[in-house]
């Protein structure tokens, strides 16, 4: 989506004196439709209007509409709760998964427990680093392209950073339908094992990318194995970011901005819908 601009936040002197000629936002969230591309893993998105305009109209030609929406806490853009995944019975912290999930919500770990991000964010654009449009499909980002990519635009990942990751795969979301992200057959690119523990030595605070799973998944595999999940998520704390939107802010070439982003409370849920930010400060005109 395209950049917004916003008024000079607030009274934070570093923020007054970074962004003091106003700022632009770059909203990474996906729109929520019925029929979007999702995982086959979750419950889809719904959207009914159970009230309508003139359903009820009031004594003084008022009336109103509402909606009802259901969707699993994995549609659409969205961020992974530490109980999200466990290996071997265990969730982050050794916390024993099966005894943590019983009365139907997670005691520990929960979505209500993610704090909202008000961070330094940084963007990989591996294809560009790379001289390519896009990654190929089922092409595993190395942690090799990870170095290039942050040498090529001059910037460095930082303990507590959320680093985003595109692939370029982004594009085809709303593309040829549904089938043509999820990528199933035809694989879809990402980092590995190896990549995620080249993030996990930053200790980055979260990562997130451009595609439905995250990590890389081979041609006709699906969600069969998903290690880089395993080890974020479970070995080290790191949060993970699923179905961005990053093709407008690599278009404008920032790779270095504010992330915001906050999930929803919902207690004992293994992740929240999230509506990203990439904040940076308004180009001179």
């Amino acid at each position: 989506m395209r950049a917004t601009d916003l008024a000079t936040p607030g009274t934070d002197a570093w923020l007054d004196r970074t962004l003091g000629g106003g700022v632009e936002v770059f909203d990474l969230g996906r729109p929520l439709y019925r029929g979007m591309p999702q995982s086959p893993n979750h419950p889809p998105y719904w959207h009914t209007l159970p009230r309508r305009h003139g359903d009820a109209v009031r004594a003084d030609g008022g009336s109103a509409a509402a909606d009802h929406i259901s969707l699993g806490t994995h549609v659409g853009t969205h961020v992974d709760a530490f109980s999200h995944v466990s290996h071997d019975g265990r969730l982050f912290g050794g916390v024993d998964a099966v005894e943590n999930q019983r009365g139907g919500a997670m005691t520990a770990h929960g979505a209500e427990t993610i704090e909202p991000m008000f961070r330094r964010g940084v963007l990989l654009d591996v294809p560009a680093a790379l001289g390519l449009a896009a990654c190929e499909p089922g092409y595993e980002i190395t942690p090799d392209d990870l170095d290039l990519t942050a040498r090529r635009q001059r910037v460095d990942v930082r303990e507590g950073d959320v680093v985003l990751l595109r692939s370029g795969w982004g594009a085809r979301f709303g593309r040829g339908g549904p089938a043509e992200y999820v990528g199933h057959d035809s694989g879809v690119p990402g980092i590995g094992e190896a990549g995620a523990h080249w993030l996990a030595e930053r200790r980055v605070h979260a990562a997130g990318a451009d595609t439905i799973a995250f990590e890389c998944l081979p041609p006709g595999r699906g969600h069969s194995l998903l290690p880089a999940h395993r080890v974020l998520l479970v070995e080290h704390g790191t949060y993970i970011i699923e179905t961005l939107d990053l093709e407008a802010v690599a278009a404008a070439a920032v790779h270095e901005f504010l992330f915001v982003l906050s999930p929803l409370k919902l207690v004992g849920a293994t992740g929240s819908p999230v509506r990203p930010l990439a904040v940076t400060p308004k180009a001179a005109s």
